[in-house]
């Protein structure tokens, strides 16, 4: 029990222990806006949709480099892909007997490795269709916005318009397919968010967001 202060007040309560890094929110929260830039607010094969794309491949190496070199809880030692411990894990939460962890649970180490695996197969697909340079990508929209085609026909003599019949075919279609199973995931993601916050009676958002996660009640903690 806490001992008052001199002055009649109880000392304040210890701070929650740190969860997430920076390094893992800054990627996490910046995959966040690459992905919902690119399936909302810019135009595919264009040449900031393909800069975001980049950006993305950056923020996933940088996650993928910290998940071996990074802090305890971000490493990928700390969360191994394991369905089985996942349907585990989900079938604890129904029953009411769920597992604290100081990493991501085993469903959320599941979903991790899911959107990791297509968001690299996303940028992969895209740049196969775009090229890897967003210059030339930006020169080609530039050409077409002016209307003056003979450009264009000079850029694809040239051989940098063979992008074009690289966006068709099987590669687009599963670019396209991907990026809708990217959304399903996320949809599939903030709801076991919500639902492990019930549950589990911590709220799983500021961990995330400031690194600390406010616990109510901890029980069956894994020792780390």
């Amino acid at each position: 029990m806490a001992q008052s202060t001199l002055g009649g007040e109880s000392p304040p309560a210890p701070r929650p222990p740190i969860l997430w890094d920076r390094i893992v929110r800054v990627s996490h929260w910046g995959i966040v806006i690459v992905i919902l830039a690119n399936e909302v607010f810019t135009k595919g094969g264009s040449a900031l949709h393909v800069w975001f794309g980049w950006g993305g491949l950056v923020l996933l190496l940088l996650r993928m480099a910290w998940g071996v070199i990074g802090s305890p809880e971000a490493r990928f030692s700390a969360f191994p892909p394991n369905p089985l411990a996942a349907l585990g894990h989900i079938k604890q939460l129904f029953v009411g007997k769920p597992r604290s962890y100081g990493s991501h649970n085993p469903a959320g180490a599941m979903m991790a490795y899911a959107l990791w695996a297509c968001i690299a197969f996303m940028v992969a697909t895209g740049l196969s269709m775009s090229g890897p340079n967003p210059f030339a990508v930006a020169e080609r929209e530039a050409i077409v916005e002016s209307g003056d085609w003979s450009k264009l026909v000079q850029t694809s003599d040239s051989g940098e318009g063979d992008t074009e019949e690289e966006g068709s075919g099987w590669v687009k279609d599963a670019h396209e397919i991907v990026a809708n199973l990217i959304l399903l995931l996320v949809a599939l993601h903030i709801g076991g968010v919500i639902v492990e916050s019930v549950m589990m009676r911590h709220n799983l958002v500021p961990a995330m967001l400031v690194g600390r996660r406010k616990t109510k009640a901890v029980r069956n903690a894994k020792p780390q």
